[in-house]
């Protein structure tokens, strides 16, 4: 069994990612960790708590960061045009869901978890790497006890989705995205050159609703505002960004991968730009000397990452 930590902001494409987690045999959901991104940190948590509630899922939900790790950082406007205003595609949610939150912030929550389970946590993170840069600036010992980070963001030979040449979750929080990719554990990235060809039509997922059950069906209803925001880059359908990097924890056979050292740029126009430097490339002494050699993911073999997620979810 894969132990799970999901690190998350919801966010649609989070939610068909949390379900998929939820219900893979071969997972053990232990934790949900929010973060602000897609919505704030407060919607974000309430997504994540109604999710749990209609889901039946029972791993507990910490509440994280709501700010950038530097403080100096200007907030932007969240993405109400890709996710809804509610964050979960303008479906009914209420105001508020009557569950407790466990009292921990996400990164101490984090921390505890791994410590408690050394060599055995593998963090799932899809949003925002705030939560897992404020873990590592408390308690750096942690990368040595964790089993590995799988992330969603970056791009690497293909152009980015908020910028020419950045990915949002990224984007959002440069500084934290560069802590977590230079720390010294393994972190797979899941970036744009593999989600943005991993697609799922209005069709596909209306006829796994058809035969889902109620949780399917509320994935198919959230997903519609996100799919009507596609149009303009698939027909009809919709990237599956955080779906890809939960496959690959169960099926990373289906990735094709460099390794080598990653760094994030800070600021100026490429801000957010994520930059490998492939192991066995030599280049004059420079930022990427020194650095652990991380996974970065190239290739995907998209209609089997697909049809593996409509037969986890339609796992009730």
């Amino acid at each position: 069994m894969h132990k799970v930590i999901y690190d998350t902001d919801p966010g649609v494409d989070d939610a068909m990612a949390l379900l998929f987690l939820h219900r893979h045999p071969e997972i053990d959901l232990i934790g949900i960790t929010t973060v602000f991104g897609n919505a704030s940190v407060e919607t974000t948590t309430r997504n994540a708590l109604f999710l749990k509630r209609e889901w039946d899922i029972a791993a507990p939900v910490a509440k994280g960061a709501s700010v950038t790790i530097d403080p100096e950082r200007a907030e932007r406007e969240w993405p109400a045009m890709v996710h809804g205003h509610n964050g979960l595609g303008n479906i009914d949610v209420p105001e508020a869901i009557d569950l407790p939150l466990d009292p921990r912030p996400a990164h101490r929550f984090i921390i505890d978890t791994v410590r408690a389970n050394p060599g055995e946590i593998r963090l799932v993170a899809v949003g925002r790497m705030t939560n897992l840069a404020l873990a590592l600036k408390e308690d750096p010992e942690i990368a040595t006890l964790v089993k590995d980070v799988v992330i969603m963001g970056g791009n690497f030979y293909v152009p980015g989705n908020v910028s020419p040449v950045a990915e949002a979750n990224i984007h959002g929080d440069p500084e934290a995205a560069d802590i977590v990719m230079t720390a010294p554990w393994k972190v797979v990235v899941i970036g744009l050159d593999v989600t943005s060809i991993t697609t799922m039509s209005r069709s596909y997922l209306g006829e796994m609703s058809a035969k889902g059950d109620k949780a399917v069906k509320q994935l198919d209803a959230l997903s519609q505002h996100y799919i009507d925001f596609y149009a303009h880059a698939v027909e009809d359908g919709m990237m599956v960004h955080d779906s890809c990097a939960s496959v690959y924890v169960v099926a990373p056979e289906l990735f094709t991968t460099i390794t080598g050292a990653v760094r994030v740029v800070c600021g100026g126009i490429a801000d957010g730009q994520t930059v490998v430097k492939a192991d066995g490339r030599r280049f004059p002494p420079g930022d990427w000397d020194g650095l652990p050699s991380q996974v970065v993911a190239t290739g995907i073999e998209s209609e089997k990452v697909v049809d593996l997620i409509r037969g986890t979810l339609l796992r009730a």
